[in-house]
């Protein structure tokens, strides 16, 4: 916890750190991280129309709920994928740098923060552009954001110390994660599917993703959804701080 307290003293670190890596990879470039935004805009567009058709889903309902999905699920597959190499990539801090190690995963965080930043204008554009309705229930996405960015940051952390110390976790990852994409209901909302909706709810992915897009859509998240990340969020953050414990001063040996 001492490592973690000092963490939240150095937000100004963690700030500069996330701006930093920004501008870094966008450098020299003319459009900079808009390039993100044309991008997904481009995506929603051609698989929104595309997957509407496949789902026999009017467009019209279909590309907001798919371009919703295509940003959140950039979010966090961003945030696990980069975490296999959290501590590894930041050797070089970790080692000549007397810093709390809690900054790296709040770094991570707050860069993905700001491009969601530049993706969300996005989701307004296609909604507004199609005729939905955007409602004062749109405001409920914040803290379901809030919940989500609080349980990847404790996903980061652990997957970020497993990662250091067993380094096929990111090649694991990277294996993985094109394989969840196509399970978690990204392209399609769970009632979309054939069979009992249920089952596609046993996949946490769905609640990181319902939990902000069922407002953006226009209606409150269902409450088991909530608990679950509620419950995701104790029991997650309990683990974390356990294994952190034990083994956050072997990290500088391991990277």
């Amino acid at each position: 916890m001492a490592d973690i307290a000092q963490a939240f003293q150095c937000t100004r670190i963690i700030v500069f750190m996330a701006f930093s890596d920004v501008k870094a990879r966008y450098k020299r470039s003319v459009l900079g991280p808009l390039w993100l935004t044309l991008g997904t805009a481009g995506g929603s567009a051609g698989l929104g129309f595309i997957w509407s058709e496949l789902f026999h889903v009017d467009a019209t309902t279909f590309v907001p709920t798919l371009t919703a999905g295509l940003i959140l699920w950039q979010f966090i597959s961003g945030i696990i994928t980069e975490s296999t190499v959290l501590f590894s990539r930041q050797a070089s801090i970790i080692r000549n740098l007397n810093l709390p190690l809690a900054i790296h995963p709040a770094q991570l965080l707050l860069r993905h923060l700001i491009n969601l930043a530049h993706n969300a204008p996005v989701f307004f554009i296609v909604a507004l552009g199609l005729g939905h309705p955007i409602t004062l229930t749109a405001w409920l996405a914040l803290p379901g954001l809030i919940l989500l960015a609080l349980n990847l940051l404790w996903l980061a952390l652990f997957i970020g110390l497993v990662g250091a110390r067993f380094r096929d976790i990111e090649y694991l990852t990277t294996m993985v994660m094109p394989l969840l994409m196509l399970v978690s209901p990204v392209f399609y909302r769970p009632n979309y599917l054939p069979f009992s909706e249920h089952i596609i709810w046993f996949n946490p992915f769905s609640h990181f993703i319902e939990i902000v897009r069922y407002p953006l859509l226009g209606s409150p998240p269902p409450i088991f959804v909530v608990e679950t990340h509620l419950v995701m969020l104790v029991v997650g953050w309990g683990v974390t701080l356990w294994l952190f414990n034990r083994q956050h001063h072997r990290v500088a040996f391991w990277v």
